[in-house]
């Protein structure tokens, strides 16, 4: 039985029910398309907000004071297309072939051969068409009259600019450069930006996991996500799971530093409690399945934690393939090695020589005929160079560990191991007996004649430089080879200690300094770059130059160049040089592909802050990648010395 009180209810809502409907008769059909609009739109609004979310579209933060530095030196328009080009790869991948063992005939037969056989996981990028959205469209159009210009430029479509265009063959997605004296480097051309679909609806949350901000930026350069790369993970991950793949930038913390304030193993619930939700978005840069359960992957202290299997950038790794064939190498590094001119039967010296790429390009260009000295101050990177030199079966390198700001030596005698021919012969004589007894079984110890070794030392005499050799330093060799390979030999060899060089002692020196690396790309963070930092990084590539100048001969070269935008380290380096040493003289450079420098001087901050860069004349000497331009390569600076009488 209904109460009074039910029924009144029944009647209200029956007569709010009525009135609806006569204010849906009374709009008609108009009023029906306004509301279906207005769901429309709180739709729209919504897959909106997804997918703003679940893009690649970083914005790259810098100091403020660097920021105001960089826009003086190029103007607001054009440091700000520097910075959207830094955030992204370049288009394509430069290989670097070695002529002394194949040809670019046969490697491109190989990749091709590769590619179709299905065998590497990393060339599926070079069959795959764009599938770009609307969002897109703009940047796309950006990088395609790019990605043309790169692999279908004529010399009749080239523009009359007064320089001479670069020419390539047109067609597949691996070409032939064909700049002059550039014909051993070939283009493997990739696609992107890519519109991902992570599976994503307004009301579910998608399984994540970020990375840091290092691993993303070698994930977009085509690598896959390792174990250490990995910081957070949603809950209930196995392995084999689809997960979206964002990054973690670093953000401004109480003390003034930077920092991911995220701990590793952190759950991920999807939801804005999220730590980092808001700074991620727009920062997804793919798809990819899990190696590991997510107990798994925090676990596990090495190996691969996410295949990505959808990327925003595709570009292939070759990591692994065709070892000593092919070195894969930034255009503009192949430049510098060409730009020194190295000639077969030279000696010369890369300063900082890790991880090797230009030491093999030159001792390449060289016909693997002289002396190519390789330095660094690291075991491990000395070590690097000494594999891949192996690799490319190059038998004119020699690596040392030794800071290049000790490069000239300090005694005056040049006491590295190759300084003196008598060094050298004593040196191959010692380590042929020690190995042919370590060969033949006998480990536990290595008892050499002592009377043999010092009656070979007497015949050989004290020739060598003039100088007398101590039967205690020709002993060495021997002495640490008495007690067996030990340790450092076990893991394949050790790094000779260095204690500089002769000055005067090279006809060729290549300074590829240490930098602030603002050139590198992709990077999606650079704050941590002050004035003060930059200033220091200065300070230590003049006092590393002055050791250049030191080293090199009369009549000699000296290639300087950086992977950084910073006038400060590029230009007026070069203004320091050509001021300090009155001999030195900025020299052409061939081949000629990058731009000029900057011209002019640039004061900042009342005063304080006050460089000066270069002439016009000078400014075309010199060779700056500019990553924003139509190239498409990193940022970096080349200039070239001509050593005049000392």
């Amino acid at each position: 039985m209904h109460t009074p009180k039910i029924i009144a209810v029944a009647v209200a809502l029956n007569e709010r029910t009525k009135n609806r409907l006569r204010l849906l008769r009374g709009i008609g059909i108009a009023g029906r398309h306004y509301f279906s609009k207005l769901k429309s739109f709180n739709m729209d609004s919504s897959s909106s907000s997804v997918a703003k979310r679940y893009c690649y579209n970083p914005n790259l933060r810098w100091n403020p004071q660097v920021e105001e530095y960089f826009i003086k030196a190029y103007g607001a328009d054009h440091f700000t297309r520097i910075s959207e080009a830094l955030t992204r790869p370049s288009c394509y991948s430069c290989i670097r072939v070695n002529i002394l063992k194949s040809t670019n005939e046969a490697v491109i037969e190989k990749l091709t051969r590769l590619l179709q056989g299905g065998t590497v996981d990393d060339l599926h990028c070079l069959s795959i068409g764009k599938q770009v959205s609307a969002s897109t469209a703009g940047d796309v159009g950006l990088r395609e009259e790019s990605i043309d210009c790169m692999f279908n430029l004529s010399l009749e479509e080239a523009p009359k600019n007064g320089r001479k265009p670069m020419k390539l063959f047109k067609g597949p997605s691996i070409c032939q450069c064909r700049f002059s004296g550039l014909d051993h480097v070939l283009f493997v051309k990739g696609s992107g930006p890519h519109s991902i679909h992570y599976g994503n609806q307004p009301d579910q949350s998608v399984k994540e996991v970020i990375v840091s901000r290092k691993c993303a930026e070698a994930v977009l350069r085509g690598a896959q996500i390792f174990v250490p790369g990995l910081l957070a993970c949603s809950s209930h991950v196995e392995k084999g799971d689809i997960v979206a793949v964002s990054v973690a930038v670093e953000q401004s913390s109480a003390d003034g530093g930077w920092g991911v304030s995220l701990t590793r193993g952190t759950v991920l619930q999807g939801s804005q409690a999220d730590p980092l939700y808001l700074e991620r978005n727009g920062m997804y840069i793919g798809q990819g399945i899990t190696k590991f359960s997510r107990a798994g992957m925090f676990r596990a202290s090495e190996g691969i934690a996410v295949e990505m299997k959808d990327r925003v950038y595709r570009l292939p790794s070759f990591h692994n393939l065709l070892e000593g064939e092919i070195f894969l190498q930034n255009l503009p590094s192949i430049v510098a090695a060409h730009v020194l001119d190295p000639q077969q039967g030279e000696r010369i010296l890369d300063m900082c020589a890790a991880p090797g790429g230009k030491t093999t390009a030159i001792a390449m260009l060289m016909r693997d005929n002289g002396e190519v000295i390789a330095i660094d101050r690291s075991h491990n990177k000395v070590m690097d160079i000494k594999k891949l030199a192996a690799e490319m079966d190059l038998t004119c390198i020699r690596a040392y560990r030794l800071d290049a700001l000790k490069s000239v030596s300090q005694t005056g005698l040049g006491t590295d191991v190759v300084a003196t021919n008598l060094d050298r012969e004593i040196y191959d004589i010692t380590i042929m007996k020690s190995s042919s007894r370590l060969d033949n079984g006998d480990m536990h110890r290595v008892n050499m004649d002592r009377d043999k070794i010092d009656a070979e030392i007497m015949s050989m005499g004290n020739h060598g430089n003039g100088r007398y050799v101590s039967k205690r330093e020709l002993r060495k060799p021997t002495q640490m080879m008495k007690n067996g390979p030990g340790r450092i030999h076990s893991i394949g060899g050790r790094a000779e200690n260095s204690k500089g060089f002769l000055p005067d002692s090279f006809d060729r020196i290549l300074l590829d300094a240490p930098c602030s690396a603002l050139g590198l790309r992709p990077r999606l963070f650079a704050a941590v770059e002050t004035m003060e930092s930059l200033q220091t990084h200065a300070k230590y590539q003049r006092r590393m130059f002055d050791q250049a100048v030191q080293l090199v001969r009369t009549g000699g070269v000296i290639v300087y160049s950086t992977c950084t935008i910073n006038p400060g380290e590029n230009e007026a380096l070069v203004r320091y040089a050509l001021d300090t040493y009155k001999f030195l003289s900025l020299a052409p450079q061939n081949p000629r592909v990058g731009g000029p420098g900057l011209v002019g001087k640039c004061e900042l901050f009342g005063g304080k802050h006050a460089e000066t860069w270069l002439t016009q004349s000078e400014a075309e000497l010199v060779q700056r990648f500019d990553p924003s331009a139509t190239l498409d390569t990193i940022g970096f600076f080349i200039a070239k010395f001509n050593v005049g009488q000392k």
